[in-house]
Parts: structure tokens; C-alpha cells; sequence
């Protein structure tokens, strides 16, 4: 019920009732959060690393993976099919060639995501199956992020890696919108549009928050993975000769995430 009530009022304390401002305003401290992990802090400060940046995109493919295949499972759903919008927002592809420049072409045996990532896809998958309408919270969150602050995110992540082409960041590329502004007007118009009751309306709410909550989940377990990853790569580098582990970087990392996989419960999945 707060969340419903927080999202009454737009800056101005007026009553809003388009769907795209109720969920801006119930879920304003949650983004705030999500701008204030660890992680999206790197990225804000110019700082983030190629590991950084490798393990998000595992966590984000298989986050794409879950929504889109219940988006394009419940296209014709009436709550669905107004944002339906595959060949404009559809992120999976983008995502598979930015993986296998990074990882090589065997890339799905590579990927590492955390126990928050698979329980955010888990989430996908039920309200996919259960309640369809609660997936317009989800692609709203995810896809106007992407036009928005993704864009940014993008040029940062390409001057901070020091790449030199757009190679790897595909994720960030939307050839589809020629506008991001134009789109996001015409997407909230669509998810504004879409007719639910006042209980399907506040579980939707309820769900926005929910989607960034997981979100957040999903930067910690990541933060916490590579920080026991770089600890026990540090610790094997300390060790004697005879006990030491072999002395590549690659080798000593790949260790360290196997320890960190056990010490938060994250799980190595071959997608």
C-alpha cells in the first residue's frame, strides 16, 4: 500500500495517473539505491574494469534472456502487446556479440552469473507463466534505463576499457531508435495506454520496485564475487613457490571466481 501512495503524487503533490509516473515516482528511492551501489558507482566515477564490465554483461544476458523470451511469449497478452517492441528494444543478440568477442566463441561455457542474477531470471519466468501484466514493470525498468542512462554508460564503459572501436559494447547500440527521446515518449504513451484494474495497477507498482530491487541484488552478489575473486588470486600470489598456483593472471582470476562462487553461492551455468 505505500508503494501505491507514493506513487499518487507527482513534484508537484498532485494525483498522476498515467502508469509511467506512478511507477517513476514508487520506485524514486530504489533507483537512488541502484545509482549508489558499488558498482554503478565505479561506472559513475569512469572506473570500471574489463572484469567488471565481463561479469555484468554475463548477468545481464541472462536477465534479457528470461524477459525476452516471456515477452515474446506473451506478445499477444493485452498488457503486454502495447510495449511489445522486439525488433526496436531486443537486447539478446546484442548481448551474445558482445560475449563472444570477450570470451571467444565458446563463450556460453564461460559465463559466470550470481545466485541474485538466476533468481532475478527466476522471477521473469513465473510472472511470464502467472501473471503476464507484471512484465511491463520489468521492460520498462530495463529497456528506457538502457535509452537513457545506458547511452552514457556506454561511452563511459568505452573510454575507461580504452577500446577503440564499438566492438563489445553492442549492448549499449539501439539501431532500431533513431530517437531515444522520441521512443521513450512513445513507449510510455503504450504502457499508459494499457487497461488494468486498480489491483492489477498497484501489483505492477509493487513489481517496479521489486524489478530494482533485484537489480541491486544483482550489482552486490557481482561486487562480492570479484572482490573474493581478486583476495584469493592475492593470497595464492603471497604463497610459497611449492604451494603457489600457476602464475598467469588468467589462471589466478579463474581460480579466484571458482572460490568466490562457493563463499556467496553464485552458480557457473553453461547457458
Amino acid at each position: 500500500m505505500d508503494t501505491m501512495k507514493s506513487a499518487r503524487k507527482n513534484e508537484t503533490g498532485e494525483v498522476g495517473s498515467d502508469l509511467s509516473e506512478q511507477i517513476k515516482a514508487a520506485t524514486k528511492d530504489n533507483h537512488v539505491r541502484a545509482e549508489n551501489t558499488q558498482l554503478m558507482l565505479s561506472y559513475q566515477n569512469g572506473e570500471i574494469t574489463l572484469v567488471q564490465y565481463k561479469v555484468l554483461l554475463c548477468s545481464l544476458y541472462e536477465i534479457y534472456r528470461a524477459l525476452e523470451d516471456e515477452l515474446d511469449r506473451n506478445a499477444s497478452h493485452p498488457a503486454v502487446a502495447p510495449i511489445y517492441f522486439p525488433q526496436e528494444l531486443a537486447r539478446v543478440e546484442s548481448l551474445e556479440r558482445d560475449l563472444e568477442h570477450f570470451f571467444g566463441s565458446e563463450w556460453r561455457k564461460r559465463v559466470i552469473v550470481p545466485a541474485a542474477t538466476l533468481r532475478y531470471g527466476q522471477r521473469l519466468r513465473q510472472i511470464g507463466r502467472e501473471n503476464p501484466e507484471l512484465l511491463v514493470a520489468h521492460a520498462y525498468t530495463r529497456y528506457l534505463g538502457d535509452l537513457s542512462g545506458g547511452q552514457v554508460l556506454g561511452k563511459i564503459t568505452q573510454k575507461s576499457l580504452g577500446l577503440s572501436s564499438k566492438e563489445g559494447l553492442s549492448f549499449f547500440h539501439f539501431p532500431g531508435v533513431s530517437s531515444p527521446n522520441r521512443f521513450k515518449q512513445l513507449y510510455r504513451s503504450r504502457m499508459n495506454s494499457i487497461e488494468l484494474t486498480e489491483k492489477e495497477k498497484a501489483a505492477v507498482l509493487e513489481e517496479a520496485v521489486q524489478a530494482f530491487e533485484l537489480n541491486i541484488q544483482v550489482f552486490d552478489d557481482l561486487q562480492k564475487m570479484l572482490s573474493v575473486a581478486t583476495e584469493t588470486a592475492d593470497q595464492h600470489k603471497d604463497r610459497s613457490p611449492a604451494a603457489a598456483l600457476p602464475s598467469s593472471p588468467i589462471v589466478q582470476f579463474t581460480v579466484g571466481l571458482c572460490v568466490a562462487l562457493a563463499t556467496i553461492g553464485v552458480g557457473m551455468y553453461a547457458l
